[in-house]
């Protein structure tokens, strides 16, 4: 069975580089590595993981996992209207949560960005998450 990552990488691979095009945007945290907000590829948009980076300060901003959850959410539709997307265009996310206790109240928050026709998810617990943030989410939109 072939995975949807390697067939997403795959397509990526296959497009000319004149053909992807990098998003970026200030109301979402600067990248914190060799990585890009998202890039679009023809009508596909991959983002990067979020953390609860405040944009403005772009500072960790610990808090409950509501509050983390509604910054993430928040930083990555920024990145998504950068690219004239709006979050139904969301197809696939994948939450990383560094305690899956927490999973009710970080889905009650994620509900209310995606009211109707939510996306594909997949939720993992992970040993640790970057600068020590309960949750990390990715996402992929088609046009």
């Amino acid at each position: 069975m072939i995975r949807l990552a390697t067939l997403a990488a795959a397509a990526l691979l296959a497009l000319p580089a004149a053909a992807q095009q990098v998003i970026s945007t200030p109301k979402a945290p600067a990248a914190i590595g060799p990585y890009s907000q998202a890039i679009l590829a023809g009508n596909t948009l991959y983002l990067a993981g979020q953390i609860a980076i405040d944009p403005a300060t772009n500072q960790v901003k610990p808090g409950t996992i509501e509050e983390e959850t509604k910054l993430v959410l928040d930083n990555l539709k920024a990145v998504v209207e950068a690219a004239g997307m709006t979050m139904a265009n969301i197809v696939s996310t994948t939450v990383f949560m560094a305690d899956l206790n927490e999973f009710p109240r970080m889905n009650a928050v994620y509900a209310t960005y995606f009211p109707t026709n939510p996306p594909a998810r997949a939720t993992v617990q992970v040993a640790r998450l970057p600068r020590d943030v309960k949750i990390e989410i990715a996402a992929i939109a088609v046009r």
